[in-house]
């Protein structure tokens, strides 16, 4: 099975790639690596000598990037809120036109199954408990917009030969290569490490669905070994029932774990404007391969074990490699980038 990985070289798609190496699958990595020097030290295995690599920007592909390929797992994107509204005409160019660009270089090129990397994010704010593939979409930004976009003219692109699937995951955690810590609860853990406080500033109210990394990869391997039509033009959301917290749940799990230190609200921000409570029956129904591993108490454990290995600092923990706009801002100030994120 030959799997080519958009993204490979980012938060998840490092993790993402040991995985699938380690089932066996035949990798190529697909990046134009803006990370590439933002690696938290704690001892990962490497496995970059063990896949091929094209480093290139995806609104740069060709057909022939594809060719030989059966799987396209699609990771690559602006890759979160604040970088989405710091740029929303790049965000469409990149997240949505170019996303679909690709599906349909990997169709022309006899690509079977398309895996695109959505979110949960596109539910937005909602009152509605237990939110379902089914339910209404509501995209509060740039971001998010750019997945249901994605996803709807994707979706248009199924046929008896091309199966895209969509895959929204919840709000991610846990360790990779290449860290972040703008996802919150690695923020949360970062700043209760380094500092001895979590300090929230909403009210703590607003709910998220949380999963970790290697599950979201588990979820591309059972969705990569399903038959066809188990996973044909299917939306699912990727993550568990149990693991829907508010953030108030979230800081008192990491005050659990990392000793010595407190909570705080400041509710600067008041109620958070995105709010959102996620059914994952579906997934777990149709894809009894997926077997999820972790929760947030096991997932903090492995972020505090790791901070200790890497003896992280304050300083470290606020510098620009591990928050993605920081880092692509760093990068446009030393002309590295442009202002259309083309290297120089």
């Amino acid at each position: 099975m030959k799997i080519l990985i958009t993204g490979n070289q980012g938060y998840i798609g490092k993790v993402m790639t040991k995985m699938m190496l380690d089932k066996g699958f035949d990798v190529t990595g697909l990046d134009t690596d803006y990370y590439y020097d933002c690696d938290l030290e704690y001892g990962e295995e490497k496995e970059a000598d063990r896949i091929k690599q094209i480093t290139k920007d995806i609104r740069d592909a060709h057909e022939e990037d594809f060719e030989g390929i059966d799987v396209v797992c699609h990771l690559a994107a602006l890759s979160n809120d604040p970088l989405g509204e710091l740029a929303p005409r790049l965000t469409e160019e990149i997240n949505y036109m170019a996303s679909v660009k690709i599906a349909k270089l990997a169709k022309e090129s006899g690509v079977k199954r398309f895996l695109f990397s959505s979110s949960c994010s596109i539910y937005g704010i909602s009152d509605e408990k237990h939110l379902t593939e089914d339910s209404i979409m509501n995209p509060l930004t740039a971001y998010a917009k750019s997945k249901v976009n994605t996803e709807r003219d994707i979706s248009a692109l199924a046929s008896d030969n091309f199966s895209p699937v969509f895959l929204r995951n919840a709000t991610a955690y846990g360790l990779s290569p290449r860290f972040r810590f703008d996802l919150v609860l690695n923020n949360l853990a970062g700043y209760a490490f380094t500092t001895g406080k979590i300090t929230i500033k909403s009210d703590g109210t607003p709910w998220r669905p949380l999963v970790h990394i290697e599950d979201i990869s588990r979820a591309f391997i059972a969705a990569i070994e399903a038959p066809a039509r188990s996973i044909h033009n299917q939306f699912f959301n990727v993550g568990q029932n149990k693991e829907n917290y508010q953030i108030k749940d979230i800081a008192n799990a990491v005050k659990n774990i990392i000793p010595d230190c407190d909570v705080e609200y400041t509710n600067e921000h008041g109620s958070d404007s995105r709010t959102y409570n996620v059914n994952f029956d579906k997934i777990h129904s149709t894809l009894p391969n997926f077997k999820p591993r972790w929760d947030i108490m096991k997932g903090t454990q492995e972020l505090y074990e790791a901070f200790k290995k890497c003896n992280l600092t304050y300083d470290e923990f606020m510098c620009r490699k591990y928050t993605r706009l920081k880092h692509l801002n760093y990068l446009i100030k030393n002309n590295k980038l442009n202002e259309e994120l083309h290297w120089r």
